[in-house]
């Protein structure tokens, strides 16, 4: 996709935050972050990577997992229509880790939308907006933190599966569940593993 497409498809997203009422959603997303790519310089990209942050506790928002009402937020927002990878937050803790390497703050529920972020962006100049680096100790003890979710996360969505597994009615919202969580406990196993080499 285009750079400037996909600026026009960051911009709308922000919008859209914060057109959204209120008591519509069972949680409230508080800011919208962007990473990867589109805070490089312009080319065409293949996907936007966005941080939503949640109002929700830390587990209730494990790494690489959506909260329940996620769907229908994206389909509110139009976030599943446009090429967008979304990963999940809560405001509890950082938005960043060893994937989301310094975010972009593009719209927050208390100050509305950055039209100095999208105005980087836009002009290829992200790096002026992004967030410090964390340090290395910092970063570890981050995926440690996230880690730790994931793994109770993990277990929970285990057992949620077994106990419904022979029961009546759709299998696959479980399922699904337990695959997300599986996908960010692998991913953050990995990182944790290579920092104990």
């Amino acid at each position: 996709m285009k750079w400037t497409r996909a600026t026009h498809h960051l911009a709308e997203l922000a919008e859209k935050c914060g057109e959204l009422p209120a008591s519509f959603f069972r949680f409230q997303v508080v800011e919208l972050w962007v990473f990867g790519e589109l805070l490089d310089v312009p080319r065409d990209v293949d996907v936007i990577e966005v941080a939503l942050v949640t109002d929700l506790p830390v587990d209730e928002v494990p790494w690489m997992t959506e909260p329940v009402g996620a769907e229908h937020w994206a389909n509110s927002t139009r976030l599943s229509r446009n090429p967008f990878e979304a990963r999940w937050r809560s405001k509890d803790a950082p938005v960043w880790n060893h994937r989301i390497e310094r975010p972009a703050l593009v719209w927050s529920a208390a100050d509305g939308v950055s039209e100095e972020a999208l105005v980087a962006v836009s002009d290829g100049t992200g790096e002026l907006v992004r967030t410090a680096a964390p340090s290395e100790e910092d970063l570890r003890k981050r995926v440690e933190d996230e880690f730790e979710v994931s793994l109770r996360a993990l277990r929970r969505a285990n057992q949620d599966y077994t106990d419904r597994r022979w029961s009546p009615g759709k299998l696959t919202p479980h399922s699904d569940a337990l695959w997300r969580t599986t996908t960010g406990y692998l991913d953050l196993l990995d990182v944790v593993g290579k920092s104990q080499l």
